[in-house]
């Protein structure tokens, strides 16, 4: 059932955003989700996670089988700690980990995998279903919560798009150049957009935000107005 043709009583309380890379949707989520005490829920890092086992595996990016199997008995979590939001695999906190520019380039491929699409969307559905739920993605709104309260997809230059995970990156570290971090984004949107199991792509019943020029909090506030709105 399509959220137009869904009971308002019926339909789950659930912000869905999706969108490329370096949109903004991981911070907006998260602060959407503090402001209305509602649980932030990053399905990126849950893949990202997963990823950065792979490569720790050793497992060639091209090995579909084989990742499959390493998604089967991986175990993420998302848990809120005293500084946010952590990333635990395996019972690791890999939070900072997942965020390496190697991880980055991996995390695409090993998406598109169906065995591990199939699992992250069964735990992500499960983590959702009691509502009250803030979740981002690049399928929330097509796949996994088809019947979300509202659907949002963030877009912004790619340019920007690149200057904001080049500065993420840099306060971590990494000394990517803006070219090379703006390369991986293309590369990735391409994949993302043009891949065969859940691709990229704004749901018919979404709201197109462009966050090019848009400051932090005015998105934010954006996004909770028209929430209210509904």
């Amino acid at each position: 059932m399509s959220q137009d043709s869904s009971p308002l009583s019926e339909v789950p309380e659930i912000i869905a955003i999706d969108g490329p890379a370096g949109a903004g949707k991981t911070t907006t989520a998260r602060e959407i989700a503090r402001r209305l005490d509602f649980m932030h829920l990053d399905t990126g890092a849950m893949y990202r996670a997963l990823a950065l086992k792979v490569l720790r595996d050793g497992c060639p990016l091209d090995d579909a089988e084989r990742i499959g199997q390493i998604a089967q008995d991986a175990r993420v979590a998302l848990l809120l700690g005293e500084s946010g939001q952590r990333v635990i695999l395996d019972g690791e906190d890999v939070t900072d980990l997942i965020r390496s520019p190697e991880v980055t380039q991996a995390v695409t491929p090993v998406c598109e995998v169906g065995q591990v699409r199939e699992r992250m969307v069964e735990l992500q559905r499960l983590a959702g279903s009691s509502g009250g739920v803030v979740v981002e993605g690049r399928d929330i709104g097509t796949v996994v919560f088809p019947d979300a309260r509202i659907k949002i997809f963030l877009i912004a230059d790619l340019s920007e798009r690149a200057r904001r995970r080049m500065l993420e990156l840099q306060a971590a570290g990494n000394t990517a150049t803006l070219d090379e971090v703006m390369t991986q984004i293309a590369e990735r949107d391409r994949r993302d957009q043009q891949r065969d199991l859940a691709p990229l792509r704004q749901a018919a019943d979404a709201i197109l935000i462009d966050t090019t020029s848009l400051s932090f909090d005015q998105q934010v506030e954006e996004i909770i107005r028209l929430y209210t709105a509904r």
